[in-house]
């Protein structure tokens, strides 16, 4: 067989019409015969030869051991004779007929193929677009402080807590000395920052004027 100069695009084509019937360069199995192609592309034909490519990267995936296949190397002159390629397919004879291809032509499969790939590509981006972003948290620790030591604390925390909204989680909370017997609400929260704004969520809690002093931020992280 002959492919005429690889370098070219006549030379690709008939390279890649040949491999569209034949898995390699001679005969059933690798040889040195497609070392000597192969080595002679120095890259990967496009996709616009499938069949080379194919051939291509079936030879390249054997590495270094390419070196070993079993034949004779040739010099790459011994494929280059475009004018013997045209028996490496059965030649066409006949009428119109001859065109009509009834189990559907390699472009055909190729054009579905890349349709395909187009398709998933596309419903990745989709399903990709639709995913949430990440949501910016903080950890809050509240002080808050009651009048007095009468202050019933077990009823202020409960009221700390009433105060709901979406993107407010309470946490832990502990009751810490200050001076003369008072003890201050030290309680954790969790907000979603988009969501929850810290001044509002003082005001909401320093509304409770019958048991909060004051509201103060004792540790502020964020998520």
């Amino acid at each position: 067989m002959g492919f005429g100069d690889l370098k070219t695009n006549a030379g690709l084509k008939s390279l890649d019409e040949f491999l569209a019937d034949n898995s390699y360069i001679e005969g059933f199995q690798a040889s040195q015969a497609d070392t000597t192609v192969f080595q002679a592309l120095k890259s990967p034909p496009s996709s616009e030869f499938p069949h080379a490519l194919r051939w291509y990267n079936h030879i390249k995936s054997f590495g270094n051991g390419i070196s070993s296949f079993p034949g004779v190397k040739k010099d790459i002159s011994a494929f280059a004779d475009a004018s013997s390629s045209a028996s490496a397919k059965p030649s066409k004879a006949g009428g119109d007929d001859d065109d009509l291809d009834l189990f559907g032509s390699d472009e055909e499969e190729d054009a579905e193929a890349e349709k395909l790939k187009q398709d998933r590509v596309k419903q990745y981006a989709e399903k990709k677009s639709k995913k949430p972003g990440v949501i910016a948290k903080s950890s809050v620790v509240l002080d808050v402080k009651p009048w007095d030591d009468e202050t019933d604390m077990a009823e202020l925390e409960k009221c700390v807590r009433t105060v709901e909204c979406d993107g407010l989680k309470w946490g832990a909370s502990k009751l810490v000395p200050l001076a003369y017997g008072i003890k201050k609400l030290q309680i954790m929260s969790v907000v979603e920052d988009d969501k929850v704004s810290i001044d509002w969520l003082q005001e909401e809690i320093q509304n409770f004027e019958d048991y909060v002093q004051s509201v103060d931020i004792a540790a502020f992280q964020k998520i």
